[in-house]
């Protein structure tokens, strides 16, 4: 019975229940993982009707499935959760960033610290974030650290330290503290995290003026300065209300098989920032995006009150014009008016039970079941326009990410053509580039790369062993492989390239225009680049004169022939690596008597490497029809050697 027989009948024995179901390749590996809130319908939906091309590679892989019922959405949903974590499937969207975005911790110890960590633990600790990036963190924590008095040293010192004598530590290595004021200094810091730093401010006015009362001006000083560092990390924060919820609102947005999914963090009326992640995804967009926001809350431990979640939007949805900055002003206007808003629940209920996206809304109901914390999905209003702008962002971010590869694409094409104007070529789309390597003539190989358009065609590169040349000698090396490639250009009708790169000056470029005019009949510009004292790209030479073509040294032309020359130079470097580590394992095995090539060919095959054979015991030679006493010898001379490299036993493409 063939894959396709299987599956048929697989699908025929469908449920119609929830679940998540396990998309399997030829090797039995684990590919794809997704949830349906009915198996039947989505598992065939993969199989029928027509799909966008990055859905048709994922389909095209799939040779098997299983599929594991569950009693509810919300059980598929963490489920889903737990098997992408398992498994990494290929195609699934993997937050691969999920453990790295940086929280502020106060840890769970007798005398407290306060430090930034990436890894969340079950250690009763609190934590506070996630934080959109490191500095954000760190500043902070900065500022804490100037206000409240937690020990700063990882292991307990035996004597005060300097930020006892700052005031910015109880020393309790000297001095005895008790719970109630950590409890205090705690609680204090957990109220500045949760938005409570404009009563912190106020209270340090406070302190402030009684301290230049009392004339204590250093004292004043360092009130006056914290006040400063608050307000220098609040004005970061652009949007103000009077609102008190956290929020997280999500936003995403799809074209060209890419995702990008947006975060907009809102604290205590204040929005802190925003988080970016573009990924290709390969299933079903929304499904997709809900395993995204699945991912992403089950390793955070500080959860907001509210997430509101976007409907099912449409691949390439067409952005408005002006988007970026319509953003920021909605933003604004936007957070200023949730408070009115969210004064009475009724208006949040309705949002969610009036959603008109079956999915989203299901969706929406298993997160809030599982993270036990309201989650909607605004069908109007000001919630609507939220996660409308959070979507907007995603769009305008996915629009720039093509907008830079289109951009990048032009300008490598551009230096092709700008190129081949300078060299008075009519067109270059076609560049094929030579190097030679040796050391001391020792395994001379040399190797060929190709750039079409500007951009590395790595299906075409080619790997030369030189056969003809003894001795280090690089122009009749260059002599052979160019005849060897071209002979077969020739003979097998390939394209032809309009510009040869050969890694040299004068000699090299002579010969290869001797090779390809009268022994070829062919009349392919030849240039040849020169490197200067550093080993760096320093001159383009053109031509049997080999008269030099000046070009900027950083224009894009420039830097094209850089990356071919370097290209072309670690292509040959890597090949001659391999074969000097292949005719160290051939010299070792014939100086040993009764190996010849048949012999040593078989051993490498069935043992891998000469270290494998070195491992060898006896008995394992009498596979190979090699007795006692010969595998003695081969055993007694390779262990009289050093170590070797294990031999690489990979086909090569060579010519």
């Amino acid at each position: 019975m063939d894959y396709n027989d299987n599956i048929r009948n697989k699908l025929a024995l469908l449920p119609d229940l929830p679940g998540c179901y396990l998309m399997k390749n030829e090797e039995g590996t684990i590919i794809y993982v997704g949830k349906a809130k009915v198996l039947k319908n989505r598992v065939r939906s993969y199989f029928t009707g027509s799909h966008n091309g990055k859905t048709q590679r994922l389909v095209a892989n799939i040779v098997d499935f299983e599929y594991i019922v569950t009693s509810s959405n919300m059980e598929a949903l963490i489920l889903e959760c737990n098997l992408i974590k398992k498994h990494m499937p290929r195609y699934n969207v993997l937050l691969k960033d999920d453990k790295t975005f940086p929280y502020l911790k106060i840890t769970n110890e007798a005398h407290p610290r306060l430090e930034v960590t990436r890894r969340v633990l079950k250690d009763k600790a609190k934590y506070f974030g996630p934080y959109p990036n490191s500095y954000a963190a760190q500043q902070t924590k900065k500022l804490l650290d100037r206000m409240y008095p937690l020990r700063k040293c990882g292991v307990m010192p035996k004597e005060v330290c300097l930020y006892y004598h700052m005031g910015q530590c109880l020393a309790p290595c000297e001095k005895e503290v008790l719970k109630p004021a950590y409890d205090e200094i705690i609680r204090d810091i957990s109220a500045f995290l949760s938005g409570g730093h404009e009563a912190v401010k106020k209270d340090l006015q406070k302190k402030m003026q009684e301290a230049a009362e009392e004339l204590y001006f250093e004292r004043a000083k360092e009130l006056r300065d914290q006040i400063m560092h608050i307000d220098a990390l609040m004005e970061k924060q652009k949007i103000n209300t009077a609102d008190t919820k956290d929020r997280d609102v999500f936003g995403y947005a799809v074209d060209k098989g890419w995702m990008c999914v947006q975060i907009l963090y809102m604290r205590q009326g204040k929005m802190i920032q925003r988080h970016s992640s573009a990924f290709p995804f390969y299933g079903e967009a929304y499904s997709d995006f809900m395993s995204y926001v699945t991912q992403y809350y089950s390793d955070n431990p500080a959860l907001p009150q509210e997430i509101l979640l976007p409907e099912e939007v449409s691949e390439g949805t067409e952005k408005p014009s002006g988007a970026s900055a319509a953003a920021a002003v909605t933003a604004g206007r936007l957070a200023a008016e949730l408070d009115a808003e969210d004064d009475g629940e009724p208006e949040a209920e309705s949002e969610a039970a009036s959603a008109v996206a079956v999915e989203a809304a299901s969706g929406a109901a298993a997160l809030q079941e599982w993270l036990g914390l309201k989650v909607l999905v605004p069908q109007r209003g000001l919630k609507k326009q939220m996660v409308g702008m959070a979507c907007q962002n995603s769009r305008v971010a996915l629009d720039e990410k093509f907008r830079l590869i289109e951009r990048d694409e032009e300008r490598t094409s551009g230096a092709a053509f700008s190129l081949g104007q300078s060299l008075g070529l009519e067109s270059l789309n076609r560049i094929e580039a030579f190097d030679n390597s040796n050391i001391q003539g020792t395994n001379p190989v040399s190797a060929m790369v190709v750039f079409i358009d500007g951009k590395p065609a790595r299906k075409e590169y080619r790997k030369y062993k030189v056969r003809t040349v003894q001795g280090p000698d690089d122009y009749e090396t260059m002599r052979e492989v160019i005849r060897r490639r071209y002979e077969r250009v020739l003979k097998e009708d390939l394209p032809q390239p309009d510009l040869i790169v050969v890694d040299g000056g004068k000699g090299q470029i002579s010969s290869a225009i001797d090779i390809l005019q009268n022994e070829l009949g062919l009349y392919i510009p030849v240039c040849g680049l020169v490197k200067d004292d550093k080993h760096k790209t320093a001159q383009l030479l053109i031509g049997d004169s080999a008269e030099p073509v000046p070009l900027a040294r950083d224009s894009q032309e420039f830097y094209l022939l850089q990356r071919i020359q370097d290209e072309v130079h670690r292509f040959a470097i890597t090949f001659h690596r391999e074969q000097r580590g292949k005719s160290m394992v051939t010299s070792k095995l014939d100086s040993i008597p009764g190996i010849g090539e048949k012999r040593r060919k078989v051993l490498l095959k069935h043992f891998g490497s000469l270290k494998k054979i070195k491992e060898a015991s006896l008995e394992d030679f009498r596979v190979l029809s090699i007795g006692e006493k010969l595998a003695g010898q081969i055993l007694a001379a390779l262990n009289d050697e050093e170590p070797a490299a294990q031999a690489d036993t990979d086909s090569e493409d060579e010519q």
